[in-house]
């Protein structure tokens, strides 16, 4: 039985590149060391078995693996999936949205639920693609998550997501796709050169930038750069030692107050 052959897309995705760094041929050719002509060759599907070197050197330049370059028409990506990989996540095997994570496991081969304490938050930002890292991190099983996906528990700091109680336990769920997001999921972020996490309501916005808000109105919400994010954990849930307060008298007042005019409301219109 023959097998299809598989497309390559290295011509395309190299003249691509090219553009999108507002290069012409004659710069790359003489920042790889090529002639023009060849390079021209080369992003003209002209040249059909270009030299191993010449695979290297363009993966090097733009920091892309040999792998994408020829599998993935990257035009057909989004500008965030394009700026994650120029920024070094280079994850796109297949055409998936995978990532490199570090995880740890039991004797049984289960992912364990990693805690990372106040004291290993700086720590994490330089370890968290490091497996003697991660195993080193207190480990526990927690009843009733899900059999599939990577989860962690990260401690809260601050008081911006209330009514969550500052110092909660979140328990989270790895975001291999960001793009999956629906608007205002709460998430964990680790963000690039900070050495505390982030939890905020989190919307992606396909432009590569990402809105974090705050529960509390006190604080007002911001934007971050996708290349700037490292990781992003949706919430599950979140364990704390606070009992809740009784809800005030004056909040079960408002409660009937709505719940009445929703009903006269829906008595007008029928």
């Amino acid at each position: 039985m023959n097998q299809k052959a598989q497309k390559i897309f290295f011509a395309g995705n190299i003249k691509f590149l090219r553009e999108r760094r507002k290069m012409s041929q004659e710069a790359l050719a003489a920042k790889l060391g090529l002639t023009r002509a060849k390079l021209a060759a080369i992003e003209a599907g002209n040249t059909k078995s270009p030299q191993p070197a010449d695979y290297l050197n363009f993966s090097e330049f733009f920091k892309i693996s040999i792998d994408t370059l020829l599998k993935i028409e990257l035009s057909k990506l989004g500008e965030i999936k394009l700026r994650e990989l120029e920024a070094g996540n280079d994850v796109y095997i297949r055409g998936g949205n995978l990532r490199v994570l570090a995880i740890s496991v039991d004797r049984s081969n289960n992912e364990n639920v990693e805690y990372v304490p106040v004291k290993a938050k700086a720590g994490y930002m330089a370890g968290c693609n490091d497996p003697e890292f991660i195993a080193s991190l207190p480990k526990f099983s927690l009843p009733n998550l899900p059999a599939q996906g990577t989860f962690r528990i990260f401690p809260s700091t601050g008081d911006s997501m209330l009514p969550v109680p500052e110092n909660s336990d979140i328990i989270a769920q790895y975001v291999a796709d960001w793009t999956s997001i629906k608007a205002d999921t709460p998430c964990i972020i680790i963000l690039k050169g900070q050495q505390d996490f982030v939890f905020k309501m989190t919307t992606v916005h396909a432009d590569g930038t990402i809105l974090l808000k705050s529960l509390n109105t006190a604080y007002a919400p911001y934007t971050v750069e996708a290349n700037d994010v490292m990781e992003i954990w949706q919430f599950y849930a979140y364990t704390s030692r606070e009992f809740p307060e009784a809800r005030s008298e004056m909040a079960t007042v408002l409660t009937a107050i709505r719940n009445l005019e929703e009903k006269i409301g829906q008595r007008s219109n029928s």
